[in-house]
């Protein structure tokens, strides 16, 4: 197993943007996957963990478990990967939760230029838009719009409860334009992981977690089956929930320049959606993911 150490930072440096959208209400991780070109890689790598290695271990073959581990899990990308997407959950989300309370229509304003460039860059995926695509796609808008509208339910932290936040929350986040921490504050668990996770409370994190492991790993062997066998209508399904988070952004945008009275918010807003935009463009450019 050869290191690519110029491969490894290209990999963390994904990891560290999937776990600063993971942190936001809205964006998605898996969106960032996708437009910086490892999200197939990503889904067909998780989907091929079996648990085959676990077999020789029980039976004391130290040899056998090392040749199936190695066998089942590409460290080359988990490793830097995970690294990435941990370092920014720790370093960035408060800063993230920050900004939206201080400065939510320019922070959500670059939500909306993120978005409506992944949908973009989603859309030049299809090869040919069919009467099939287009269902499918208007089907994902109209859940995600109904999605992004509903009001956070009231909810205990006890540790089932976070098991199971952990379990759902994940298969939101490895999916393109649903957000797992958007799902985990409709399900009241946002603000208690963030705190958990800046406290280092380890039960609760652990809980979560393994919660989380289990639903990525049964949901990406039902996501690589769909990747492979119907990839363009997925694209099309996930176009459509894209559109339809644009909602969550849009309102509270939309209601914060009405509350101004000056214009001026409305221009930073336009050019803060525009930079958000470009970025994206230009990500896309540089990992290049075009197929």
């Amino acid at each position: 197993m050869k290191v690519d150490i110029k491969e490894s930072l290209l990999i963390f440096i994904r990891g560290f943007l999937m776990g600063c959208a993971d942190s936001i209400p809205g964006v998605s991780g898996g969106t960032i996957a996708l437009i910086t070109g490892i999200y197939d890689r990503l889904v067909h790598d998780i989907g091929k963990i079996r648990f085959g290695f676990m077999k020789p271990l029980l039976k004391g073959d130290l040899s056998g478990f090392k040749e199936k581990l190695i066998e089942e899990i590409d460290f080359l990308l988990f490793i830097p990967l995970l690294s990435g997407i941990a370092i920014a959950l720790i370093t960035l989300s408060k800063l993230i939760a920050y900004l939206m309370v201080v400065y939510p229509i320019y922070t959500f304003a670059f939500f909306l230029g993120l978005i409506l460039a992944s949908t973009y860059i989603l859309y030049t995926h299809i090869v040919k838009v069919s009467f099939k695509i287009a269902i499918v796609s208007i089907i994902g808008f109209i859940l995600a719009f109904i999605f992004v509208g509903l009001n956070p339910i009231s909810a205990n932290h006890s540790l089932p409860v976070l098991f199971f936040s952990g379990l759902i929350a994940i298969c939101a986040m490895i999916l393109p334009g649903i957000s797992g921490a958007f799902l985990l504050l409709l399900l009241g668990q946002y603000e208690y992981m963030l705190n958990a996770l800046h406290n280092f409370h380890l039960s609760e994190i652990i809980t979560f977690c393994v919660g989380a492991l289990i639903g990525i790993l049964s949901f990406s062997k039902f996501l690589d089956y769909l990747l492979e066998n119907y990839k363009e209508l997925t694209m099309g399904f996930l176009i459509g929930v894209m559109v339809g988070t644009l909602r969550l952004p849009y309102d509270t945008i939309q209601e914060g320049l009405i509350n101004s009275s000056s214009s001026m918010p409305l221009i930073i807003t336009i050019v803060i959606a525009l930079i958000g935009f470009i970025l994206i463009i230009i990500m896309e450019k540089k990992f290049d993911i075009i197929d």
